[in-house]
C-alpha cells in the first residue's frame, strides 16, 4: 500500500470472473506522513482509506470484467460502516462482488477484514465511462500488472504491443 500516492492495492488474492467476485490483500504501511497527524502516540488508518481500499477493489473488478476498456470512477458510498481500528502493519483482506452493471453505473458490495474480523464494509456505485485518455488506461494496466491481476488475452495483447507503458 502506497497511501501517498493513493495506490491501496498491494496484490489480487482471488478472481472469479464468473461470480464476479475480487479479493485483494493489503497491508498497512507501518510508517507514513499519514501517521505524524492520525494519531500521534495512537496512529490508526483514517475510516475514508478504508473507503477508498474497497472502492479501488471494486474498480479494479469492474475494469477487468470490462476487459479494460472502461474506467471505473467513484459516483457514490452507501452503508458504509467502519467497525473497528486498522493499525500499522495488519493486512486487510478486501472482497467485492458486483451486484449490477448497467447503464453505466455498477453497484458492488465489499467488505474489509483483519486476521477474519470484519472492519468495514459498504455498497459501492461507480460510474463507468471510456477511459478520458490513453496514459490513464496504460497506467491502469501497469497498476494491474504490478498487483497480480490475471490480465486476459486482449489485453496481454495490447500491453505486449505498447512496450511502454509506465511502471509504478
Amino acid at each position: 500500500m502506497r497511501l501517498e500516492y493513493f495506490q491501496m492495492i498491494d496484490k489480487v488474492t482471488e478472481l472469479d470472473l464468473e461470480a464476479r467476485t475480487l479479493r485483494t490483500a493489503n497491508t498497512v504501511p507501518c510508517e507514513s506522513p499519514i501517521f505524524e497527524g492520525h494519531f500521534p502516540g495512537h496512529p490508526l488508518l483514517p475510516g475514508v482509506l478504508l473507503f477508498e481500499i474497497m472502492a479501488q477493489s471494486c474498480g479494479m473488478l469492474l475494469l477487468r470484467l470490462h476487459n479494460y476498456d472502461r474506467m471505473a470512477f467513484l459516483a457514490s458510498v452507501d452503508k458504509g460502516k467502519l467497525r473497528t481500528f486498522v493499525v500499522p502493519g495488519q493486512v486487510i483482506d478486501v472482497f467485492a462482488r458486483l451486484e449490477h452493471d448497467g447503464s453505466g453505473y455498477a453497484r458492488l458490495k465489499a467488505e474489509g477484514r483483519v486476521e477474519g474480523k470484519l472492519v468495514c464494509n459498504a455498497d459501492v456505485t461507480l460510474k463507468t465511462m471510456p477511459f478520458p485518455a490513453p496514459e490513464l488506461r496504460g497506467y491502469l494496466l501497469s497498476t494491474a500488472e504490478r498487483i497480480g491481476m490475471p490480465m486476459g488475452d486482449a489485453v496481454i495483447d495490447t500491453v505486449e504491443r505498447a512496450g511502454n507503458l509506465t511502471h509504478v
